[in-house]
């Protein structure tokens, strides 16, 4: 019965795995749908820049749901010291790419209070949303 559950918990690491894949692509499809749609109206460098922020959250969901399928694999797996590295490795290396990801979306790090726009930076948001 146990090898049944550990067989199954194996399926949903890969499921998850997959399912991760499908959110990045679908992610990329869609901001790349909206990047193409959208360039006449906000123009090149607008636009790029949402495009950009639109991906990052694509692949920042992305890679929190293969975290979690790297740890159930790790689980399924027979416990050794490799597999234990190979997951802490695989995590850290996620952690990172995930904080520089948010650097990118929200302009401060994930352990840092939101920074204040500039006049400058306010008046640019305004007239994107205006338009």
């Amino acid at each position: 019965m146990t090898e049944e559950i550990l067989e199954y918990l194996e399926y949903a690491g890969h499921g998850l795995s997959l399912f991760a894949v499908a959110v990045i692509l679908i992610g990329f499809a869609g901001a790349a749908g909206r990047y193409a749609w959208q360039f006449r109206e906000f123009g090149p460098e607008k636009d790029f820049q949402q495009f950009k922020i639109q991906l990052g959250r694509a692949l920042t969901l992305g890679l929190e749901i293969l975290v979690l399928a790297d740890v159930i694999d790790t689980i399924t797996t027979e416990p050794s010291f490799l597999s234990l590295s190979m997951l802490a490795f695989l995590v850290v290396i996620r952690t990172i790419v995930s904080w520089t990801l948010s650097l990118e979306i929200e302009g401060h790090w994930p352990w840092q209070s939101e920074v204040p726009e500039s006049d400058d930076a306010q008046a640019r948001k305004g007239e994107l949303t205006d338009a």
